[in-house]
């Protein structure tokens, strides 16, 4: 009897041991995946200075488009936590979308080969950022996952481990893109 409660004894203790290291990685692993997401933005952050330098010739009288990514930047900087950084990324995905509608009008603007190189490795790096950004939402869901099914909610309670928020468009970008888009041939 003693040797059969011994043994359930050992086996609840390695499940609990296995059930919060299984946490543990997977919050490491949603951790990681937004560190990709961060290096992503960063280079993001670093060219955008180089765009709206190359823009402000050609785009004087736009200066509310320029100041708005000007300050999305700049609050994406500040951001330290990770739902700091998904707000001030959505904010600046709108602004740098603001100033794509804006080009439009400026054909020499689209022409010069400054401003096409510039505008390529943008449109790279929020390709990059679009799959660090799948990545870190599927971390995010295996973690979520094991905070919320049973046995491992348990642990999740104990030791403080929680639903985390997924890496999703902002509010009004989110009418925009269920828009469907408008063809003028």
């Amino acid at each position: 009897m003693i040797i059969a409660l011994f043994v359930i004894l050992i086996f609840c203790l390695l499940l609990s041991i296995s059930l919060y290291n299984r946490l543990v990685r997977l919050r490491n692993n949603r951790e990681n995946a937004f560190a990709d997401i961060d290096v992503q933005l960063k280079q993001r952050q670093d060219l955008i200075p180089q765009l709206v330098e190359a823009v402000k010739a050609y785009m004087k009288h736009e200066s509310t488009v320029l100041t708005d990514i000007t300050n999305a930047r700049a609050n994406t900087v500040k951001a330290t936590t990770i739902n700091e950084k998904i707000a001030a990324d959505n904010q600046l995905s709108s602004a740098l979308h603001g100033l794509n509608v804006a080009v439009e009008a400026y054909p020499d603007l689209k022409a010069n080969q400054n401003f096409k190189q510039l505008q390529d490795e943008i449109a790279d790096i929020e390709n990059k950022l679009a799959a660090a950004r799948r990545f870190f939402n599927s971390a995010t869901k295996e973690l979520n996952n094991a905070v919320e099914i049973f046995p491992s909610n348990i642990f999740a309670i104990m030791f403080n481990f929680k639903r985390e928020q997924m890496f999703e468009i902002a509010a009004g970008d989110r009418t925009k893109a269920e828009e469907t888009p408008k063809l003028n041939f």
